[in-house]
């Protein structure tokens, strides 16, 4: 059934730096057997994804930056959330949502226990025991990683960029204060663990000895057309809104890698 790969890696195309990126929540791929069991109107569009951000970050392995980046839809597992019983169930906590962010039910039938554990072990397990790999590389080059978890959101905040470290307990204030700088000095409006506070990724390696992370949550407005945002279809990336976006945040995350290597 997945026979797509779970993640891509993009590795730096310069020196390394010591920041890892990951982007668990931008695949959108689905397999047929499963998007046959989804009632109708979900076989079409699945709301409440992050658009697109494969493809507004693609520049930063040029900055010395690695990027993984999942391949499946946030409906098929969750990366973001914790791998533990029950495995199945409403968006905001399981491994497996049975139901969208809207919590409308996303099933005609629901998945077996067997379906629902292949998930785990063929594209959850292997997606975070890859970015485990990936930090621990940069710690053996380093001393230490940073861990920039990427997200976009629609609501419930009208800001436009909300940094999650679980209120100071996953990274230092010297990271989560050079990424809010260079946020701001690029133009965007910026505040700290406002409803996003860091999810399970942010959390579960912002413990591990040598690591540091923060999720960057970015609103879709600040990327995609709002019109077709009002539309159940998933939006273009093709349109002037989001090459705007693109360059600005090359420059801010180019200014970001560097005040990092500032001693």
């Amino acid at each position: 059934m997945f026979e797509v790969p779970p993640f891509h890696i993009h590795r730096p195309t310069v020196s390394p730096c010591p920041v890892v990126a990951s982007i668990p929540h931008s695949g959108l791929v689905i397999p047929a057997e499963i998007k046959g069991a989804l009632n109708t109107q979900f076989q079409r569009f699945l709301p409440h994804q992050d658009w697109h951000l494969d493809k507004l970050y693609t520049g930063l392995p040029e900055l010395g930056i690695t990027v993984l980046e999942a391949v499946y839809s946030r409906y098929i597992v969750d990366l973001n959330r914790a791998a533990k019983a029950p495995f199945i169930g409403g968006f905001w906590q399981a491994a497996v949502p049975k139901q969208t962010a809207y919590s409308q039910p996303l099933y005609r039938v629901l998945p077996s226990n067997q379906n629902v554990q292949d998930r785990i072990s063929q594209v959850y397990q292997p997606y975070h025991r890859q970015l485990e790999h990936l930090l621990q590389q940069t710690i053996d080059k380093f001393g230490y990683a940073y861990l920039l978890d990427l997200h976009s959101f629609s609501g419930p905040i009208s800001d436009q960029v909300c940094l999650g470290n679980a209120n100071g307990k996953t990274c230092s204030e010297m990271l989560i204060s050079a990424v809010e700088s260079s946020f701001s000095l690029n133009g965007y409006q910026v505040v700290r663990n406002r409803v996003f506070n860091g999810g399970y990724i942010t959390r579960h390696y912002g413990c591990m000895a040598g690591i540091e992370s923060l999720q960057i949550e970015l609103r879709y407005h600040n990327y995609l057309n709002l019109e077709q945002l009002e539309q159940k279809r998933v939006p273009d990336w093709n349109v002037p809104e989001f090459y705007h976006a693109k360059q600005r945040i090359q420059e801010l995350f180019g200014h970001l890698v560097k005040s990092l290597k500032e001693p």
